[in-house]
């Protein structure tokens, strides 16, 4: 068999009186029909832990796991390419410290820089030629911070960030070429799913009043740091996506009361064609 181990995430559980059932990644269970196939040998078989004698039944049972994806090669995990370990951070210390952190045990050389309420030029942001660059504000987006960011991709950068509103956080999709999600293309397609369009604009352009300020806790800039690592992890080791919207088309809202997650697709904002000329 070209493939003998059970993928991450799919067990086999002997049921007593039903015999044998699959968990699927999914958390599923699927009952096995072993047709009298020995359910030792089988299970040693799908463990990768033994290599039983030729047997067909067992050898079409085994192909069955194999054509449903829940048999793979012995698991390896692709290393940080060494070319693209350089990753830019920017922000609030309260959200880039737990990410350079975490990109750190991941393989990647994270370079931190802080910057106020002025956008630094594209020139800037790419200078060095890192593979990424990640922008976290523990706080709403000023107008134009990042409009030199979002032509990052242009030059074959990736862009990710993140930011926070009172207690929802925003972890947006991730821009790797151009043509991607920016954050531009965000912020329009938010106003335009909400009649409190206004109101939203002015509340991102401030002035705010507030009472006592939300903390960012550190299981929520944890969480926070651990979705968009995931996401850059994936993107520049070259992981698939398990089931659900992709990274570069997903917005991501994390409730920071409860740390609940909830997706959202979002897709690019067409340029907008120019009025034709009226004759005159």
């Amino acid at each position: 068999m070209s493939r003998s181990q059970l993928v991450p995430g799919v067990e086999l559980v002997t049921v007593p009186g039903r015999g044998l059932a699959v968990r699927t990644a999914e958390g599923e269970f699927l009952s096995v029909r072993t047709a009298g196939t020995d359910e030792e040998a089988l299970l040693a078989r799908l463990s990768g832990t033994a290599v039983a004698e030729p047997d067909d039944e067992l050898d079409r049972l085994v192909r069955a796991f194999e054509d449903a994806g829940y048999l793979a090669d012995a698991p390896r995990s692709p290393g940080w390419p060494a070319d693209r370990r350089d990753i830019r951070l920017l922000g609030d210390a309260a959200l880039t410290e737990p990410l350079a952190a975490l990109l750190r045990t991941l393989g990647a050389e994270p370079r931190t820089a802080v910057h106020g309420n002025t956008s630094p030029s594209l020139d800037d942001l790419s200078a060095a030629d890192p593979a990424a660059v990640v922008w976290c504000l523990d706080g709403p987006v000023p107008e134009g911070l990042w409009d030199a960011a979002d032509r990052l991709p242009e030059r074959g950068i990736a862009w990710l960030r993140c930011h926070r509103e009172g207690w929802q956080a925003y972890v947006e999709p991730l821009a790797a070429t151009a043509g991607d999600v920016t954050s531009a293309h965000v912020r329009a397609r938010r106003l335009a799913a909400t009649p409190a369009h206004r109101e939203l604009a002015a509340y991102w352009n401030g002035p705010r009043t507030s009472g006592a300020p939300v903390r960012l806790t550190a299981p929520a800039a944890a969480l926070l740091a651990a979705l968009i690592a995931d996401d850059l992890t994936r993107w520049i080791t070259g992981v698939a996506d398990p089931a659900g919207l992709p990274a570069r088309r997903r917005l991501r809202r994390v409730d920071l009361r409860t740390l609940a997650v909830t997706e959202h697709p979002v897709l690019p904002v067409p340029d907008v064609a120019p009025q034709p000329k009226q004759a005159g």
